[in-house]
Formats: structure tokens, C-alpha cells, sequence
């Protein structure tokens, strides 16, 4: 079994569980009460001179910890004085030390937009992105059908939530539709997690030109934002570079300097 199965596995009962605690309707109460007030993420990309997603991750399946303890608190209210675009928050526990949790801090202590992180493979979890504050979700090709990642794009929509398709090889370029205008590249095999930024460049002659791209994983390197940003992309997700430095937001802003020069 690769990591990619074992996590959805593992998420379907995690899912399963969760709606035996907090109903559906629960959920959609407080979406009822929220301000309409919403951080497109797409939008941002488009008008930001870096376009960097700095991502908050504890660890992850092929590294382990990478910033054990890591108050969420802390560095996202860094990661925005520092000049991130948006930013991303991981919300699984088991593989990556996350929590919805770490989302609804998030959304307390900043007010650019943030991504939910997530493996999402029920529109349960769409609702619950909703609900804690998110104002762009993750759907990952390789975890859904063509037909399934469409009607949760749909659905995303409606709730107003920005939707960030992710594909990692050819095969699913196949996923992008006229809904998809925001689509990101995954430089990582999600079975073996090994990460090539080559990938990135070779996926982008398939994407639809009027699409606003992420190169995500694997950058490590300013001069390689920059390259990316030439050949198209507008959006850079990087989460490990910044989070196994003693102060991820200190570490972005010597980054988002390079970028720009």
C-alpha cells in the first residue's frame, strides 16, 4: 500500500467518525452566521509580486517531524508580516499534525487567504473547510474521480471557497474542466513522495492558459520562483523550507526578499 492509500484509508474513517459527532446541519448553521467577507485566493495570486502560499505542517509521512510543536498561532501572524500571499495549514493529525483546529486559529490571527490543506474525499469536509474559515480548499486529483473532484468544485463554489485542483502527472490533466481556474502542479509523487520542481515545467504546456497555476513542494530556491514565474506559474506553495527553520516567518521574509530582487 502506498502513502496516498493509507491516508485515504485512514481518512474515510476519520470522516466517517466526525459525522457521527457534528451533523451536517450543525455545519451548516454556522456558515449561515458568518460574514460574507471572503480572501479569494485566486485573486491574491493575481496581483502579488511573489505569489508565495507559505504552508504550516508539523511533519509529514516521508520526513517525520519537521517542526514538532510548532504554534500555529505564532507563525502564521509571522508568515503574513513576513509577505505571504496566502497561506496553507495542513488539518490532518495522524500524517501531518494538523488539526481543523490550527485552521480556525489561523483565521483568527490573519487576514490573507488561507488554504485548507486537507485530503478531501467527502463534501462533508467542504462544509467543515466552510465552518473553520477557510476561504480556498484542496481537492487532489489522485484521491478523487474526474466526476466527483467536478461536483465538489461545484459545491466549493457555491459555499464561496476558492478551489485549488492539484495534479501530479499527465494523466490528470484530464481532471481540469471549465470550473478549474485555479490549478496546481505537484512536484511530489504522492506514492513514493519523492519531489522533482521538473515537473512543474513539464506539466505546464497541458494546463489551460487562462488558469492561474501553483507549482507546489520541492522549492527550496528563489531563483527557482522566479524561473517558475517565467514560464507561467503564479502561485508557489512551500511549506518544508520554511518550517524546519527555528522561525518559519523570518525565514519566508529572507526569502520573499530574494524573490524580488
Amino acid at each position: 500500500m502506498d502513502i496516498l492509500t493509507e491516508i485515504i484509508a485512514r481518512k474515510r474513517v476519520e470522516v466517517k467518525d466526525k459525522k457521527g459527532l457534528i451533523p451536517m446541519e450543525h455545519l451548516e448553521r454556522i456558515i449561515e452566521h458568518q460574514p460574507l467577507e471572503h480572501h479569494s485566493l485566486k485573486n491574491a495570486l493575481l496581483t502579488s509580486p511573489t505569489g508565495i502560499i507559505a504552508e504550516f505542517k508539523r511533519k509529514s509521512p516521508s520526513k517525520g517531524w519537521i517542526h514538532e510543536g510548532a504554534k500555529v498561532e505564532t507563525i502564521t501572524s509571522d508568515y503574513e508580516k513576513n509577505g505571504a500571499t496566502g497561506i496553507s495549514v495542513l488539518t490532518d493529525t495522524p500524517f501531518f499534525g494538523g488539526s481543523l483546529n490550527d485552521l480556525r486559529t489561523a483565521r483568527k490571527n490573519v487576514s490573507i487567504p488561507l488554504l485548507r490543506k486537507e485530503f478531501i474525499i467527502d463534501e462533508y469536509q467542504i462544509y467543515e473547510a466552510k465552518a473553520a474559515g477557510a476561504d480556498a480548499i484542496l481537492l487532489i486529483a489522485a484521491a478523487l474521480s474526474p466526476l466527483q473532484s467536478k461536483e465538489f468544485t461545484r459545491l466549493a463554489k457555491e459555499l464561496h471557497l476558492d478551489v485549488l485542483l492539484e495534479i501530479h502527472d499527465e494523466i490528470e490533466a484530464d481532471y481540469v474542466t471549465a470550473y478549474n481556474d485555479l490549478i496546481g502542479v505537484n512536484n511530489r509523487n504522492l506514492g513514493s513522495f519523492e519531489t522533482s520542481v521538473e515537473k512543474s515545467f513539464n506539466m505546464i504546456n497541458l494546463l489551460p492558459k487562462e488558469a492561474v497555476l501553483v507549482s507546489e513542494s520541492g522549492i527550496s530556491n528563489p531563483q527557482t520562483v522566479k524561473e517558475l514565474r517565467d514560464a507561467g506559474y503564479k502561485g508557489f506553495l512551500i511549506g518544508e523550507n520554511f518550517m524546519k527553520t527555528e522561525n518559519p516567518g523570518a525565514s519566508l521574509g529572507e526569502f520573499v526578499k530574494k524573490v524580488i530582487q
